[in-house]
């Protein structure tokens, strides 16, 4: 499971016209979150210890400013918004040729979708804050305000330990 994480002063997830979910300015600062599934994620993925850990990391992360401009607040501190979108490109493999290949590399989506709604299932038990999303599979449109800016690459890979 891979995560991109985005400071954001404001964030919309749009598809067909629709407006699915978005940051609002009076939840902000708050997050914009790719999460994205790859071939080894399975279904234990949410049961595992890097699953708890990420979760956590994501809203624990001390990214938002304090009243003196540092970074000494959480999502959790600050009950922020946060925006879930979906997003297996954050498995492209760009090693050979000039298109991206994601055939091996992302999860199917059956799994992906699972994964995804389970992550935004317990990051709902979790966050006091809103917690909107895109929609899985659709194609989007993406509007943000990076605050700062801020962005933060997380992998389980580095807590699969």
């Amino acid at each position: 499971m891979r995560f991109l994480i985005q400071r954001v002063s404001e964030a919309t997830v749009h598809s067909g016209g629709e407006l699915l979910g978005r940051v609002a300015p009076e939840h902000a600062p708050g997050l914009l979150v790719l999460a994205g599934f790859g071939m080894a994620d399975t279904m234990e993925l949410p049961e595992s210890p890097a699953w708890e850990k990420m979760l956590d990391k994501l809203l624990d992360l001390r990214i938002l400013s304090d009243s003196q401009g540092k970074l000494n607040l959480s999502l959790r501190d600050t009950g922020g918004g946060l925006l879930l979108v979906s997003q297996f490109t954050l498995y492209a493999d760009c090693r050979k040729g000039r298109r991206p290949s994601f055939a091996g590399f992302s999860a199917p989506p059956a799994l992906a979708e699972q994964l995804y709604d389970s992550l935004v299932r317990d990051l709902r038990e979790r966050h006091t804050g809103p917690v909107e999303t895109g929609r899985f599979g659709a194609e989007m449109q993406i509007g943000l305000v990076n605050d700062g800016p801020v962005t933060i690459a997380l992998d389980s890979a580095d807590f699969s330990s």
